[in-house]
């Protein structure tokens, strides 16, 4: 009697080994580096896979690897810009309707566990201007709870918001800030 042993085709195996990673990186909640990271193997993985289904080439096989890798990593990128947005949009939804010295309270829950959800304190240290730009200088914290390895901390960071119609928005040149595109 002759056995018949069926094979997965390549692309097959590449595409169950890309979703098993992608679901693996995802349920780790605050893993951003292992999503990151996740999201990039799987590119090459898949990127490895479609280069061995089209062609033999060693070139051109490298350059659909290292296509689907710049792919993969802009993702991540955008993603990561995506949940800092939200958060600072959250930091300056708080902080707006503040006078100066008022300290209200903010938290950014992450609808997907990419990064963790964070919460803190924020005051107005002083407002820059008032009028047709309204802008105010913010001092916010970053606040950890306390577990059974370390203490409660909280990091503290000063940053600038400016009202946009009705709606307080992040105007600090630093990551989340559209201006800056890929260059953050």
């Amino acid at each position: 009697m002759q056995k018949t042993i069926h094979r997965r085709p390549p692309r097959a195996v590449a595409l169950a080994t890309l979703l098993l990673g992608a679901l693996a990186s995802s349920a780790l909640s605050g893993c951003s580096s292992l999503y990151g990271e996740g999201a990039v193997a799987g590119a090459g993985v898949a990127g490895a896979a479609i280069a061995g289904s089209v062609t033999r080439n060693a070139a051109v096989a490298t350059g659909i690897g290292l296509g689907a890798v710049a792919a993969a990593k802009a993702g991540v990128q955008y993603s990561e810009r995506v949940m800092h947005t939200y958060t600072q949009d959250r930091i300056a939804g708080a902080a707006g309707p503040l006078a100066v010295g008022a300290v209200a309270s903010w938290a950014a829950v992450h609808s997907v566990p990419v990064e963790p959800d964070e919460k803190g304190r924020v005051t107005v240290s002083r407002t820059i201007s008032t009028g047709t730009l309204d802008c105010k200088e913010i001092v916010f914290s970053v606040d950890t709870d306390a577990t059974k390895d370390q203490p409660a901390d909280s990091g503290f960071y000063v940053a600038s918001i400016c009202r946009d119609g009705q709606v307080w928005k992040w105007a600090s040149a630093e990551p989340a800030t559209p201006r800056w595109g890929a260059l953050q």
